[in-house]
Order: C-alpha cells, then sequence, then structure tokens
C-alpha cells in the first residue's frame, strides 16, 4: 500500500518523536506492558524502578487492562495527547500484552496515532498483525549493518527458537530488520530508524545505516548518544559534537531528529515541556 506525502505530513505533524515543531505541542503516553526481550543489547539494562530516566526503565510492568485504564485517564489530564505507544522496558513484539492493549487503544481512541518501537527481530512475522491494529508510525532500533560491527554491540539473539551469538546473531538481526523494514514501509507504516550512536564502535559507520534504510523507505533518523551502562557501562557517550556530527552526515541521505529525550518505557506528556513525566497506575 502506497502512503501519501500529505498522509506522511499530516500523521508527523502530530507526532513528537517524529516532528519538531509536535515535540513542543502534542503529547504522548508510553504503556509499559512489554517486560521480555528477544536480544541483549550490550548497552541496555532493563530495570522497574522510579529513579533511572532512560530507555527500557519503568516503574511497574502493567496489564493490558491496567495500562487501557491509565490511557483513559491520560486523555482526560492537561495535554493535547496525540500518540499512544508501546516502547517497552522489554521488546513489544516479543510480549502479546502489547497487540492487546494497542487494539483495545484502537476500539476505544481510534483518533491516536498508535506507534511502536522495535528492535525488529520479529517484525516480519509480526507486521501483518501491526497492520491490523493500526500502527501508523513504528520506531525500529538499528545500530549497525554490518554483523562485525553488530557483533560487538549485540550479546545474543533468540529466534527460531534457538539463542545466537556473534556475526551469527548480528547477521541475524540485520537481515530482518532490513526485511521488516520494507514490509512496514510497504504496508503504509512510518518508520523511524532509532540509531545509538557509541563513539568507539559505529560512529563511523551510521552513514551507511541512513543510506541503506532510506533505500528501504524509512523517513525520518534519530542518532541517541550512548547511555554508559550494562556491559558498556565502561564506555564514553559521545561529546555533542560528535553527536551533532554524525547527524549532520546522515542528514545527507534521511531526514535527521535531534530532540529525542530518550524517555521511559512509562513516559506521558509533551515531550520538551514534561520531560520525566509519568502516567502513573493508581495502586
Amino acid at each position: 500500500m502506497n502512503i501519501s506525502i500529505t498522509t506522511i505530513r499530516t500523521i508527523k505533524k502530530q507526532h513528537p518523536c517524529f516532528s519538531h515543531e509536535a515535540h513542543f505541542k502534542y503529547g504522548r503516553i508510553h504503556l509499559p506492558v512489554a517486560l521480555k526481550c528477544n536480544i541483549q543489547c550490550r548497552y541496555c539494562v532493563r530495570s522497574i524502578n522510579s529513579v533511572e530516566d532512560r530507555p527500557g526503565v519503568t516503574e511497574k510492568i502493567l496489564s493490558p487492562l491496567e495500562a487501557i485504564e491509565i490511557l483513559r485517564d491520560a486523555v482526560k489530564q492537561d495535554f493535547p495527547l496525540r500518540v499512544v505507544a508501546v516502547a517497552g522496558p522489554g521488546e513489544p513484539l516479543a510480549n502479546q500484552e502489547t497487540f492487546e492493549v494497542l487494539k483495545m487503544a484502537k476500539e476505544e481512541f481510534p483518533y491516536l496515532i498508535r506507534c511502536l518501537a522495535t528492535n525488529g527481530l520479529a517484525l516480519p512475522e509480526k507486521v501483518k498483525v501491526l497492520e491490523e491494529i493500526g500502527i501508523s508510525t513504528l520506531t525500529v532500533t538499528v545500530n549497525a549493518i554490518d554483523p562485525e560491527i553488530g557483533s560487538k554491540i549485540y550479546e545474543y539473539v533468540r529466534v527460531y527458537g534457538s539463542r545466537y551469538t556473534g556475526k551469527e546473531a548480528a547477521k541475524i538481526l540485520i537481515d530482518r530488520q532490513k526485511l521488516g523494514v520494507k514490509e512496514a514501509v510497504s504496508r503504509g507504516m512510518i518508520v523511524k530508524i532509532n540509531t545509538v550512536l557509541i563513539p568507539d564502535i559505529n560512529a563511523g559507520h551510521l552513514t551507511e545505516v541512513a543510506k541503506v534504510y532510506k533505500q528501504l523507505g524509512a523517513n525520518i533518523m534519530n542518532i541517541m548518544p550512548l547511555i554508559p551502562v550494562g556491559k558498556f557501562s565502561h564506555m564514553r557517550p559521545p561529546t555533542r559534537e560528535e553527536l551533532g556530527a554524525a547527524q549532520a552526515a546522515c542528514a545527507v541521505y534521511i531526514e535527521q531528529f535531534r530532540l529525542c529525550q530518550q524517555c521511559r518505557a512509562d513516559a506521558c506528556g509533551i515531550p520538551a515541556i514534561d520531560h520525566g513525566r509519568r502516567c502513573k497506575p493508581k495502586y
């Protein structure tokens, strides 16, 4: 299905993680229903706490019923909510709860943009379901297109009922990310590529990611600085100058989103105004 440029612009201008203007104007809510993950990135530590302000963290894992109740409350709050998303703390496509809550959101709040963030490993199998529940915007985290580089970032992947490591794991993930993005675009989804800039590993490789994914139909790219946790806790994050240089180099090939807050899995509100705000369950 081809999606018109007008439709893309209409959706993007309301999504605060796809549009610089919307980032200051509209709200989004992340529903933290996805506990399990199917890969292990060396820079990622999933955690249940109320302290850390980074991806992969939530105060509580919600059931779909708890999450939809929070969404009902959020639409009544003092910000213009436009997007409902699942962004963790694990991998949304590895959790049935993701599909359940987004299906409920579609039925009860059809006017909201439904969004999902994924590592892309399960995307080829799940893209049809995403189309059925009305996902219009999709964020895929792609840190490399070279298995040699990817093997330094990913500890393992789980797929086909087995656990893979090293370059084999990276190649499986990279191939499935490309296939999944191509299929998602063909079904009319607006795709953003998230890429973690790791200075000593993939800094010189990001333009290749940008070129390949623009060719596959991705609409925008978001380069994020490494947050040094987990196996990469000893590594330095990029400087502001390094991040800016990477964004400028990749902007030659694909539009860049430059305002990412690297939000928690339970974030809500207008990103530029309400950073750190959460829509909490009523215990």
